[in-house]
This record gives C-alpha cells, sequence and structure tokens, in this order.
C-alpha cells in the first residue's frame, strides 16, 4: 500500500464527514493516496460488500467518478403491451404483488408496465426497484402526503436513478444514507430560518441545497440568517444568498473566518456593525420600493 502524506482539501473533508461513514473515509484517504482500487479489499481488511458500499458513498458525493455503463438506451422509450407483462415471468409478477404491497393500493395494467420499463428498459434488478419504491413512498410521507406515490411519479425517480449509476443494493443503500444526511441537514437549517409548519417551495429548496452544497456548518447559516434580518427586516433568500456566495467565493467557510474578515481594515463600522456595501444598499432600496 501507499504510505504518504495525504492533504484533503476542505470542501472534500466537510462532504466525507456529512456522510458520517467511516469506510468511506477511510476508502477515500486509501484512495486519494494514489492506491488502486482493485487493492481494497486487502489492504483495508474490508469485505467485498463493505468495500462496495464505500465506493458507492463516494460516488453519491462526488469523491470518486469511475465510468459505468449507461442504463438509459438511445432512442425513444418503448412502448409495452399487455401481452408484454403476460409475457414478463414469474419473477416479474412477484415484484409487481411487492410493489402493490408497498403501496398498499391495487396496480392495473398500465401501472405494470411502467413496472416493465424499470427492469426492461432502465436495467434495474427487482430488488432495486422495491427499495425504489419504498424510498419514493417514505419521501412522500416526509413531505406530508397522506397518499402512496403514483407509478409515473416513482417513474421519474427510476430516471434519475439510472442517470447516476444506481442500479446495485450497494448504490442505493448509499443513496439513501446521503438523502437522509441530507433531509435530516434541511430540516436543522430550517429551524435556523424559523420556517415551522410548511414545506419549503421549490425556489426556497433551491437555495438551501446550494447552502449545504457549498459545505457551510449551521453556526455560519446561522450568522448570515442574523445579517440579513438586521439588514432588511426578516429572511430574504436572495440577500442571504448573496451573503452566503460571497463568503464561499472569498474561502470563508467558518464562523471564526468571517468573524477575522469582518475585523480586518475597512470592513468593520463604528460601534463593531458591519458597514453595508453599495449593492447591499441598492438590495434592500428595491426592497423597500417593491414593499
Amino acid at each position: 500500500m501507499n504510505i504518504e502524506t495525504v492533504t484533503i482539501e476542505g470542501s472534500q473533508l466537510r462532504r466525507l464527514l456529512s456522510a458520517a461513514s467511516g469506510d468511506s473515509a477511510l476508502l477515500y484517504i486509501y484512495l486519494h493516496a494514489g492506491n488502486a482500487p482493485e487493492g481494497a479489499e486487502r489492504e483495508l481488511n474490508m469485505s467485498p460488500s463493505r468495500v462496495s458500499c464505500a465506493m458507492a458513498t463516494l460516488r453519491q458525493l462526488g469523491l470518486y467518478c469511475d465510468e459505468k455503463p449507461c442504463r438509459i438506451m438511445a432512442g425513444e422509450r418503448p412502448s409495452y403491451s399487455e401481452h408484454d407483462v403476460l409475457a414478463a415471468g414469474n419473477a416479474f409478477q412477484s415484484l409487481c404483488d411487492e410493489i402493490q404491497r408497498l403501496l398498499g393500493r391495487p396496480i392495473h395494467v398500465e401501472d405494470r408496465k411502467i413496472i416493465l420499463g424499470f427492469t426492461n428498459y432502465l436495467g434495474l434488478p427487482e430488488e432495486v426497484v422495491s427499495v425504489l419504491v419504498s424510498y419514493c413512498k417514505d419521501r412522500a410521507r416526509q413531505k406530508g402526503k397522506l397518499r402512496s406515490p403514483s407509478l409515473l411519479s416513482i417513474e421519474k425517480e427510476a430516471y434519475r436513478w439510472a442517470e447516476q449509476g444506481i442500479d446495485t443494493m450497494e448504490e442505493a443503500a448509499a443513496f439513501i444514507q446521503t438523502q437522509n444526511v441530507r433531509n435530516s441537514r434541511m430540516s436543522r437549517l430550517m429551524d435556523i430560518l424559523q420556517i415551522y409548519g410548511r414545506s419549503l417551495t421549490a425556489a426556497e429548496e433551491r437555495y438551501a441545497s446550494a447552502w449545504i452544497d457549498m459545505g457551510f456548518d449551521d453556526e455560519v447559516i446561522s450568522m448570515a440568517y442574523e445579517r440579513t434580518c438586521l439588514n432588511t427586516g426578516g429572511l430574504s433568500w436572495a440577500y442571504m444568498n448573496k451573503i452566503l456566495t460571497r463568503w464561499h467565493e472569498a474561502g470563508l467557510m467558518t464562523a471564526e473566518a468571517i468573524r477575522t474578515g469582518d475585523r480586518k481594515p475597512g470592513t468593520a463600522a463604528q460601534g463593531g456593525q458591519r458597514q453595508l456595501d453599495a449593492d447591499e444598499q441598492a438590495a434592500i432600496a428595491r426592497m423597500l420600493r417593491e414593499g
């Protein structure tokens, strides 16, 4: 095994820590040191399944890229007939029965045609399809929806999985773990922003997701929220996004770094309050006019 000093960038380290996976961190250090992935089982004393799960997590975090064949074939999506469904075999019929049980409602011929596309066109194994349906059902419940998702909505997620190469149980488990960690972080962010009793809108979720992807911790998000409220009188997503984007571009990723930056000459106003720059003053003026 190649042993040397390994330097991990701050953004990569934050992504590793967010996954809360010791195996993934160990495998990342091993690969980052220039070692071949084929030797990970022996050198790290990991079972093949542990290495597969850790590798899948690194892929989900964007920390390991390899060439995986695309499961979506070129051309138009196939159109399946009732005869295709009947001829699909016992394993497919068992899968449909399992999905019907998971969704708690009968699934009809048109639903079965969609499911056949999961296995025949997207190439997803039956067990991965079952995990996919369970994931979509849990996600709908987390968003406060009482009814199980439709097969059409599940189909959209199936294409997303196929495009991302999520076609094994290890890949599916890594994806769901990553999403669960992200959802937990999103809930904490909503608490910081004092948003209760509702879900984020699509536009709000895009802002929040961008801030999480930038790698800011809760304390920095809280600082940006406080400054936004002080300067605008409340939560302005665009204004807060501008603050966080500037910090990110300046490499100010921690609360201490931001405080140090604010103490530099020319950045602090009398009484310890930061002066607004021209762009921020213009943004506030515009909001006041529009209000």
